[in-house]
Formats: structure tokens, C-alpha cells, sequence
């Protein structure tokens, strides 16, 4: 069928049928900055979809109401599956929500948080606790090494 012939609702209800975002099969461990985080984020969802509902709902605009029902099921779940995790391992232990400072083989220093999934943001120092990095360095203390990829790292400071 030529273009010309297709209908805008049929481009309207393709975009209105989005995938559930994935939930993470790990347990949903938060910082408290974390917590607030993905509470913000379901209060963002709750107004989208009470927005969404107000211009008409799916009538109106099936792809925002489609949109803000996934968000909402999405952070709904992940707030209800939250556990707020705080540390009671001894100074200098690397654990989840703690800051960690490494160098690398060839003399790169680096500083990140280990936190939850939905709070990882690499670019900004923080990575998931999941991670590969996360993984390899959790349990151990500082000045204790560990294999991260294809290199070495050692732990210089857990704050």
C-alpha cells in the first residue's frame, strides 16, 4: 500500500502501543537520594497521567496518555520494589552508597558512588551496583586491588 493511503490514526495508534519499560530482575537497592529520586519521578508520572486524562485522555492523545500510563506503571513499580539500603560496614569497606576512588593501571585516577540502578549515572560519578566495576570492588577495602576488564585497579579511598 502506497503512503499516500495510510490513515493518521494507524500512525497514531503505533505510537500508542509502547513497550512496558524493563524492570531490572536485581533487587531495587536505593541510596536516599535515590529514593527521592524515583518518588519525584512517580509524582512527574502521576501528574503526566492526570494531565493526559484532563485534555481527554486517549481520545485526545493516545501516544501522552500512552506514555504517561507506561511511566506511572514503571515508577509505581520500582517504588514499590524500592529497598533503602544504608551501610554499616566498617570505614574504608567498599559497600553500596559509598564513594570509592581507584587508579587505574596507567595512572588514571577515578571517583565514583555505588548506587541503584535507576540512580547510575556514569557521566556524572555514580554507577550501579550491578555493574561490572560495582562488582568486582565490592567487599574489598582500600589498598586492595581487583581485576576490573581487561586491567588491574586499586582501591585508594572509600568515603
Amino acid at each position: 500500500m502506497a503512503v499516500a493511503f495510510t490513515r493518521e490514526e494507524d500512525y497514531e495508534a503505533q505510537a500508542a502501543d509502547l513497550p512496558d519499560r524493563p524492570i531490572s530482575t536485581h533487587p531495587n537497592l536505593v541510596t536516599a537520594s535515590g529514593l527521592a529520586a524515583i518518588e519525584a519521578d512517580l509524582a512527574a508520572a502521576r501528574a503526566a497521567y492526570a494531565a493526559a486524562q484532563a485534555e481527554g485522555g486517549v481520545a485526545a492523545d493516545r501516544t501522552a496518555m500512552a506514555r504517561a500510563t507506561r511511566d506511572l506503571r514503571y515508577w509505581s513499580a520500582r517504588r514499590a520494589s524500592a529497598q533503602l539500603t544504608e551501610t554499616d560496614a566498617p570505614p574504608g569497606s567498599v559497600q553500596f552508597g559509598r564513594t570509592v576512588e581507584i587508579e587505574r593501571e596507567d595512572g588514571r585516577k577515578q571517583t565514583f558512588r555505588i548506587v541503584g540502578e535507576d540512580e547510575a549515572d556514569p557521566a556524572k560519578g555514580s554507577v550501579s551496583y550491578v555493574s561490572p566495576l560495582a562488582r568486582a570492588l565490592l567487599g574489598k577495602s582500600v589498598g586492595d586491588t581487583a581485576m576490573v576488564g581487561e586491567g588491574e585497579v586499586e582501591i585508594l579511598a572509600v568515603r
